[in-house]
């Protein structure tokens, strides 16, 4: 059974557009690894000034990813976001349905 789950991001901020463009794909594959989930949308909020400092960087690139997910698919995501070199942070929580 899927249950509905809102991820959103923090990717290191890149003069290079391509960089960003891949850790969101690398993201979307890593929740619709094995068929047990789907992004439905996709929502790019841009680069905005962070309010503290995260490993040197003071702007970050925020990205909003809806999707419908397993929820033993869940560790395994999360431990791909926090391993990433390219997310400073990130959010996952259960959507309302």
């Amino acid at each position: 059974m899927f249950n509905p789950y809102e991820l959103t991001i923090i990717v290191r901020n890149d003069p290079n557009d391509e960089v960003i463009n891949n850790t969101i794909r690398q993201v979307q594959s890593w929740m619709e690894a094995d068929d047990r989930g789907k992004v439905t949308k996709i929502d790019r909020w841009g680069r905005r000034k962070l309010a503290y400092e995260i490993n040197r960087q003071r702007d970050g690139y925020y990205v909003c990813i809806n999707g419908e997910m397993d929820p033993a698919n869940i560790p395994e995501l999360e431990r791909n976001l926090k391993l990433s070199p390219n997310i400073l942070r990130y959010l996952l929580i259960r959507a309302e349905e």
